[in-house]
């Protein structure tokens, strides 16, 4: 008869969960593995929740480092399985109409905000595509609209930085503002054609015909007649919103928003930052869209699945010149649990002083991302995840932190950050003792870290352990001694030296606590929703951190260095 090691099933799935998920198994996912891989431990049920909530809590006690490995030495099939997987794993699919150096993909980003993750879907795509098949990739700034989405300089050059961050290889950049020639060109074309013409329609009565499915008393006045109204919207003899352009489609239409669709309006003053006052009539993202993608040879577009409406609009034109339109990948949206993609809602929290910028840790641009500690290769790889699917897909931030922790854990230095430093004073033991502290514990090679204990001078313990060490008699210092405790409170701890064998601790399932014996100021701002936490503490003192540099203040999670001054000051990434 099989005899089940309930609590070394128990113990495996736990230590698999929390390596899962940064460090902190969950009891309930725990219970439900345990109980689905034996059925017959249902009846036990009652006697089994209590086991996994004590070994749970044991594991969570553990560092990510001991919880991988312990996990590598009962369960070492676990990480062959990660391995097959992943080479298992498959990239994008093949693209429709593509072959080897014809594909020219482009991202068209308006430059009226920070570049943010939903945007990042498309444009990764488009490029990684672009590179599949050694073609092209274009960035053109869909910067036409100098009134409500107005750009900005600043937004230019971010979007650029932030692209090649993320590794692209921009192949030709272009701007729509400087293309306002071509797009007349055009236009007028089509009106000679008699397939756009210009409506001096009042707004609401041209939606009340719209509606009706009725044309427009302008729509079939002579080409001639309408190169003239053209010609006055040029020389400014009409004043905005009294003339636009409209391209001819079908009248009834199922979608009211397709009919006779705007091409070009007038924007009186629009000092625009590129071309300042020198065009009046200003084409609307759908013309201005149509006209570059046949004019820069795009053969395939990525485009989100709420803009579909676009392709319906932009064939008219495609028809009527006799093009033939791009490939269009459809795909959902993409936003992120508990971050703000809306560039709107960014910049009011900007004005209202809610966020420290367009790089606020909380939000979800490319540059905030980036200031977190987040990095480029974990951004693609979380995109091209997700590929092409059809509906809107939203991301877990624990999704996103896996991904980026798999990344900077082999990378990131190990130091002490003790949060909320409560001294500890020990007796007992009468000499110096240095710890030495791998940098990395995976790779001594790099050096080690210092931290000497003196007798007679307090260490630093963090306030977060102090329910840990009022419900414990012994504790281990992590890399230092053991320790009995003897008295506790919030504004000191008195302990006595027991030894420094780190086996009798693991013998006696000791919890361990990190420390430091002094250090440098240091805060962490942690991004928890809308709220921005910070948490004040000390680092060690020989911490050789530098700005930009991601590391793991262990117990506590991975940051990125953001200021180093008279204090250190550190972004949350994640556990």
């Amino acid at each position: 008869m099989h005899v089940i090691n309930v609590e070394g099933v128990i113990l495996k799935y736990a230590l698999i969960n929390a390596f899962q998920h940064g460090g902190k198994a969950n009891p309930k996912a725990v219970i439900g593995k345990v109980l689905g891989e034996n059925p017959k431990l249902r009846s036990r049920a009652r006697e089994i929740i209590p086991l996994v909530n004590e070994i749970v809590e044991n594991v969570n006690d553990m560092s990510i480092e001991e919880q991988e490995a312990k996990l590598r030495e009962i369960y070492p099939e676990f990480f062959e399985v990660k391995k097959d997987k992943k080479e298992e794993k498959k990239g994008l699919p093949q693209l429709p109409k593509a072959e080897k150096r014809k594909v020219v993909t482009r991202f068209a980003p308006n430059p009226d905000g920070a570049f943010h993750l939903g945007n990042a879907r498309a444009a990764i795509l488009s490029h990684e595509y672009a590179r599949m098949y050694n073609g092209k990739f274009i960035l053109r700034f869909d910067d036409t609209d100098p009134k409500v989405k107005r750009p900005e300089p600043i937004f230019y050059d971010w979007i650029i930085e932030d692209l090649k961050w993320l590794g692209f290889q921009i192949d030709e950049i272009h701007c729509a503002s400087d293309r306002l020639d071509i797009y007349y060109r055009y236009a007028e074309e089509l009106i000679r054609m008699g397939k756009a013409y210009v409506c001096t329609c009042k707004p609401e009565e041209f939606r009340r015909l719209r509606d009706e499915g009725k044309a427009c008393p302008h729509r079939e006045l002579p080409p001639e007649v309408q190169l003239e109204e053209w010609k006055k919207m040029l020389r400014g003899e009409y004043r905005e919103g009294e003339a636009v352009v409209r391209i001819k489609t079908d009248l009834n239409h199922p979608n009211p928003a397709v009919r006779e669709w705007p091409a070009l309006r007038i924007i009186d003053n629009p000092n625009h930052p590129r071309t300042g006052d020198r065009y009046r009539v200003w084409p609307l993202y759908n013309f201005a869209s149509a006209i570059d993608d046949h004019e820069l040879g795009v053969t395939h577009i990525f485009r989100g699945q709420e803009h579909a409406e676009n392709e319906t609009k932009q064939r008219y034109i495609y028809d009527y010149f006799g093009w033939e339109y791009p490939a269009t990948v459809h795909h959902g949206r993409l936003s992120i649990e508990g971050v703000i993609l809306s560039k709107s809602k960014t910049r009011k929290g900007i004005e209202e002083g809610r966020y420290l910028g367009w790089d606020d840790p909380r939000l979800g641009t490319i540059r905030a991302l980036r200031r977190r500690g987040i990095r480029p290769e974990a951004i693609k790889e979380v995109i091209i995840e997700v590929g092409l699917k059809r509906s809107d897909t939203r991301i877990s931030w624990d999704n996103l932190a896996a991904i980026n922790r798999k990344i900077v854990d082999p990378i990131a230095n190990r130091y002490f950050f003790v949060a909320d430093p409560i001294p500890m004073y020990i007796e007992g033991y009468d000499k110096e003792f240095m710890a030495q502290i791998p940098l990395h514990p995976d790779h001594p090679e790099r050096g080690y870290r210092k931290l000497k204990f003196t007798p007679e001078k307090p260490l630093y313990v963090s306030k977060d352990d102090l329910e840990l060490l009022r419900g414990n008699k012994y504790i281990r210092l992590k890399d230092l001694f053991n320790v009995k405790i003897l008295e506790v409170s919030e504004k000191e701890i008195k302990a006595e030296f027991d030894s420094v064998e780190y086996e009798k601790a693991r013998e006696h399932r000791w919890h361990m606590i990190h420390w430091i014996p002094e250090g440098k100021l240091c805060e962490v701002l942690i991004p928890e929703g809308d709220e921005l936490i910070t948490r004040k503490g000390l680092l060690e003192k020989e911490a050789n951190v530098k700005v930009d540099e991601i590391v793991q203040f262990e117990r506590f999670g991975f940051v990125r260095i953001d200021e180093i001054s008279k204090k250190v000051v550190a972004i949350f990434a994640h556990k």
